[in-house]
């Protein structure tokens, strides 16, 4: 991602790309093509090798295998091993993608997404003409699997992070942990990481013959027990060499990781891949404890139904009180004309130029209070309406040249009142600019929270006046 991408637009990819190679599982030798999409496309598998070319949406509920990659399926059509392609797309910024394949499985090449992200860098990344709409994860929730030992935690983030441990009991590779602080690290420190199994693993998979596309040069195989010279020679075999070796306990043909902790980023590649079948892309901080693919598929759909069912909080605003604010009281005095009673907004806490956020604290105290009503004290709507009106009022002169200017309601529509406001709640008053302003004229949606309740909603429209 280069320094002007824009992480709130939607992206696809600039031309159609190509690549090819062998499916872990099946040894199937597949052609994938990525194809840019339409905006709200989203991720689509097309298996172009089947009559009438059925398509498979990228949705954790159509997962229907995770015992050794992530398989989607519907009326029999398959698509497997699709997180390495999935955790490239979404870490180099693509939205919208059909996913071609002549077969029913995404080649392995090196185990890693860094082929992919190399051919979705030669193709190139474009912005499309339409929001992307995050989703933030407001509250904390967990997944945990008591068998497998797993716990994966979502806690509220500004930004997507994702955490990994992992522990095997393996002497070779200890206790790791790996982290991503920002998706614009996934490029340099976590796309090159490859995927690994223990060789106990391997020697199963070979028994079942279900690793048919293996190689060595495509899969960390971490050896942490003496190996005999017969299963030396059975390895060599299997994976059609003169000979695979290890000189003492630790990875297969004495392979150079790429990064210390190359498992454990490798691990955190899988979450992303695999939580890229939410459907929507998220601002949370994940912490995956042992993560596995039916665990992070499990937690996928436990995030998906949770956007499902708070959709309508999508757009809360986060206040942290510890942030400093953009605007605090004396600032607003300066750029406001009003003062007590009628000062509604306590500091602002987003400014852009087409969104602000204000804070208005509701105390007991407030002067309405004494006669709305009494025993039973309710904020009249049409002060939260007076309230969000001054917040934009900010949003407007903000974006004005320089100079003092007033502003005018002229027009509010669409105005409901949802949830009470009373003492002791903290308002969260959010104002977008609709359109451009033109000759002056300020038309805005605003909306008033508290905590991730929507309490108040109005279009209004302001006329800005420059003080003489």
């Amino acid at each position: 991602m280069d320094a002007n991408f824009n992480p709130d637009k939607q992206h696809t990819l600039a031309s159609a790309i190509s690549i090819s190679g062998t499916g872990l599982h099946t040894g199937i030798n597949v052609d994938m093509t990525l194809k840019p999409a339409n905006v709200g496309f989203g991720y689509q598998f097309q298996r172009i090798d089947l009559p009438g070319m059925p398509i498979i949406k990228a949705d954790c509920d159509l997962v229907t295998d995770t015992s050794r990659g992530t398989t989607l399926e519907v009326n029999e059509v398959k698509v497997s091993t699709v997180e390495h392609i999935l955790a490239a797309l979404v870490g180099m910024g693509v939205d919208n993608c059909l996913i071609e394949l002549n077969g029913p499985e995404v080649p392995i090449i090196d185990g890693s997404s860094n082929p992919f992200v190399e051919i979705i860098d030669e193709a190139g990344v474009i912005e499309q003409d339409a929001a992307k709409i995050w989703y933030t994860i407001d509250t904390n929730f967990s997944y945990y699997d008591e068998t497998k030992r797993v716990e994966i935690t979502a806690l509220p983030s500004t930004d997507f992070k994702v955490t990994t441990l992992i522990d095997f009991n393996s002497p070779v590779l200890g206790t790791q942990h790996a982290g991503l602080k920002t998706i614009r690290e996934f490029k340099s420190e976590i796309a090159p990481c490859r995927t690994f199994c223990f060789l106990h693993e391997l020697e199963l998979l070979l028994e079942h013959n279900l690793i048919k596309g293996g190689d060595i040069n495509n899969a960390i195989v971490v050896v942490d027990k003496p190996v005999t010279d017969e299963e030396m020679s059975r390895l060599a075999k299997a994976f059609g060499r003169d000979k695979v070796e290890v000189k003492s306990e630790g990875y297969l043909n004495n392979l150079e990781l790429r990064f210390p902790n190359e498992p454990a980023r490798h691990k955190l590649l899988d979450v992303i891949g695999d939580l890229a079948l939410i459907g929507y892309p998220i601002k949370a901080h994940i912490i995956a404890n042992r993560p596995g693919h039916s665990s992070n598929v499990a937690f996928a759909k436990q995030i998906k139904q949770y956007i499902k069912k708070n959709k309508h909080t999508k757009d809360v605003p986060i206040y942290d009180p510890n942030q400093p604010a953009i605007y605090n009281l004396q600032q607003i005095e300066q750029t406001l004309p009003h003062r007590y009673p009628f000062l509604l907004v306590d500091k602002i806490i987003e400014l852009t130029e087409k969104q602000i956020v204000g804070i208005k604290n509701v105390t007991f105290n407030e002067f309405f209070f004494q006669g709305h009503f009494p025993g039973n004290p309710v904020m009249p709507g049409v002060l939260q309406i007076e309230a969000l009106a001054q917040t934009g009022g900010i949003l407007c002169i903000n974006a004005m040249p320089e100079g003092k200017y007033d502003t005018y309601f002229i027009k509010i529509d669409n105005c409901k009142f949802k949830q009470k406001v009373v003492p002791g709640d903290t308002m969260l008053l959010k104002m977008e600019l609709l359109e451009p302003i033109r000759r002056g004229i300020c038309i805005m949606r605003g909306s008033v929270y508290v905590g991730n309740k929507l309490c108040t909603e109005a279009d209004l429209t302001a006329q800005l006046v420059k003080r003489v």
